[in-house]
């Protein structure tokens, strides 16, 4: 918790993206049954197309405890050694979980960040903490999510008349930004189709793993 306070410090909320976003790259993390055994992958998809170009993945285990609230400890070395395997770093990252909407204010997307320094957003299925006003049907409407009167993240429907996603800033992407990026990636479906891609890859090499 004295890390997460610490390093939350470093965390950009502003807008330090590249003009010209060729790469953005989902990251997962699954588990063996029954086990500490674990894969992480790394899916990069063509910014424009949506397509994945590249997969990168790491077999391992995890050495941290499940900790409610300290989920990043658990999970970033993993994701980081995936990461490593790539030719390129992607322009920007998007993590299934949340960056500023943490108790701390320092969840997976704030961590894995500030640990590379690239552009990175959360984009969360299910709410942590805070609350938020009725939101309308439609995709893109969305509301505030506020934590002791204060903006955590947003509400944010992708699709209408299913439920939302939750974004967050990550690290050196706007909270504005990040929420046109969690629309721009979800053409067809609820979810990013980073976190989609990164999904896959993850049941796909569990199976192999047998």
């Amino acid at each position: 918790m004295e890390q997460q306070e610490s390093l939350r410090q470093a965390v950009i909320a502003h807008d330090e993206l590249p003009n010209d976003i060729r790469t953005v790259a989902g990251v997962d993390v699954a588990y063996e049954k029954n086990s500490n055994r674990l894969v992480a992958a790394v899916a990069v998809l063509d910014a424009t197309s949506l397509k994945v170009i590249q997969i990168a993945s790491y077999h391992g285990e995890a050495t941290f405890p499940y900790i409610p609230g300290l989920f990043s400890f658990r999970e970033l070395p993993a994701v980081l050694a995936a990461l490593e395997q790539l030719a390129a770093k992607p322009d920007l990252l998007v993590c299934d979980g949340q960056g500023f909407a943490h108790p701390r204010r320092f969840g997976l997307a704030c961590h894995l960040g500030v640990a590379t320094g690239l552009p990175t957003i959360g984009c969360a299925k299910t709410r942590l903490l805070g609350e938020y006003a009725p939101l309308a049907a439609d995709r893109g409407s969305y509301q505030n999510l506020m934590d002791n009167g204060e903006v955590i993240g947003r509400a944010l429907r992708t699709q209408t008349d299913k439920n939302p996603v939750f974004v967050s800033v990550g690290h050196k992407v706007s909270l504005e930004t990040a929420t046109a990026w969690a629309l721009r990636l979800t053409p067809t479906y609820r979810l990013p189709e980073t976190t989609r891609a990164a999904d896959h890859a993850v049941k796909e090499l569990l199976i192999q793993c047998g």
